[in-house]
């Protein structure tokens, strides 16, 4: 698929013309379009249910695995490769394999090369729970992230599909996030679509989950096939909309509609 968006336009998928991005004085979490009530339940510590993930990340973080092998703690500390605000720097470029990665796929990596254990599978309660743990570690920094060097074609593959008429109803990402957010649709503000509060807990779901479910989310909602969780174009996109949203501040975990 990542190549299929580097090739650009299909005779089914036309991209669209880029409009002028969001200024950059202009950029605003999807905290500001969220009720008053919505907002007061993401930053009520005791009443946001996504602290349960947290809470779960964090004990697993310091919990000896079965087989002996070391603790995600006894690697990184404050003082050794601190991972305080790793989160608002993902993705990032995996130096040993040189392919795009987000916070998902380096947790993963590290049990398979480091503790000799499996990955753990998307969306499972254990790797909502340490990407929400490390997430919420990284709470109140920038995003921000780096697309040159082997990161520049996974950038360039993101914003593709970011631009990329799909589905059905051939709607791109860009037609609500850049060119309609602010405005209503039915009972809800359109947001600009940035994934600063993600892992979140959705009300739409009733239970906590990753960006990568909520971009299948808005597939299945223009009628475009999903892609699988922790695809290359996912990621690629996630890289495109951390680029997007620089400077806004990490506020996983967030509460969404």
């Amino acid at each position: 698929m990542l190549a299929l968006v580097l090739a650009g336009c299909s005779e089914d998928h036309d991209r669209v013309a880029q409009p002028s991005q969001i200024a950059p004085e202009d950029i605003q979490s999807g905290y500001d379009f969220l009720q008053p009530e919505t907002q007061s339940l993401q930053d009520d510590e005791f009443a946001n249910p996504g602290y349960l993930w947290v809470d779960k990340g964090q004990a697993l973080f310091n919990q000896a695995p079965e087989n002996g092998g070391p603790t995600c703690s006894s690697c990184h500390s404050d003082d050794s490769r601190p991972v305080s605000k790793a989160a608002a720097h993902y993705p990032a470029i995996d130096e040993l394999t040189g392919k795009l990665v987000n916070i998902e796929a380096r947790i993963n990596l590290c049990r398979e090369r480091y503790q000799d254990l499996s990955p753990l599978e998307y969306e499972s309660d254990e790797l909502l729970g340490l990407t929400a743990y490390l997430s919420h570690l990284a709470q109140g920094e920038p995003v921000s992230v780096k697309i040159d060097g082997p990161a520049k074609k996974y950038y360039a593959a993101g914003e593709e599909y970011f631009f990329l008429r799909k589905g059905q109803f051939n709607l791109a990402c860009s037609q609500c996030h850049n060119e309609h957010w602010g405005e209503k649709l039915r009972g809800d503000t359109i947001s600009q679509g940035h994934g600063n509060a993600f892992p979140a807990y959705r009300m739409e779901w009733q239970t906590f989950g990753s960006l990568h479910r909520r971009l299948r989310d808005c597939d299945s909602g223009i009628r475009a096939e999903p892609l699988e969780f922790g695809s290359e174009t996912y990621t690629a996109v996630e890289l495109y909309l951390a680029k997007r949203a620089e400077g806004l501040a990490m506020e996983s975990p967030g509460i969404r509609r």
